[in-house]
């Protein structure tokens, strides 16, 4: 007898594309972090010195004071890589999908493509409200919405000890 789950009603398709869609994300944030890590020049004081918008004066803010630079930079650097791999392997994925959608909502508003604010050096097009940032956003949000982890992923062998 097959056992009933919460995903039994969506076809293979629609379950392998949710997975392909966190595996991509979690290569995404997983590179974006490994490429700041391996890096020891970087830091987010560029990109918070570039904010622009209501909020652009905090992030100048935290830019300017290098004891909380150190912390964003590690924060940054490491949630991302820990949210990637998270993602990638579909282990504790709803609370990956929460952090990456607090580190991209933060980028969001640190710059948003709103009308009345000029595109900065950071931007790598032109958009107006939505941008990519926006987008893999809300795509995860879809992810915590359907945690797929417990299908294929890790959180699937915590799963079936319930």
């Amino acid at each position: 007898m097959r056992k009933h789950n919460q995903y039994s009603e969506y076809s293979n398709w629609q379950v392998s594309a949710l997975v392909i869609l966190r595996v991509l994300i979690g290569w995404h944030f997983l590179y974006e972090g490994v490429v700041k890590v391996l890096n020891p020049h970087w830091s987010a004081a560029g990109f918070l010195n570039a904010s622009q918008g209501p909020f652009a004066n905090l992030f100048k803010g935290m830019a300017s004071n290098s004891g909380v630079l150190e912390v964003i930079n590690f924060c940054n650097q490491w949630g991302l890589v820990l949210i990637g791999l998270s993602l990638i392997v579909g282990l504790l994925s709803r609370w990956a999908s929460i952090g990456g959608m607090v580190l991209l909502f933060l980028y969001y508003v640190s710059n948003p493509p709103f009308i009345g604010i000029e595109a900065s050096a950071v931007a790598e097009g032109s958009y107006l409200i939505v941008n990519k940032n926006l987008i893999e956003l809300f795509s995860l949000l879809v992810l915590y919405l359907f945690p797929t982890g417990s299908i294929i992923g890790l959180n699937r062998l915590f799963a079936s000890r319930k």
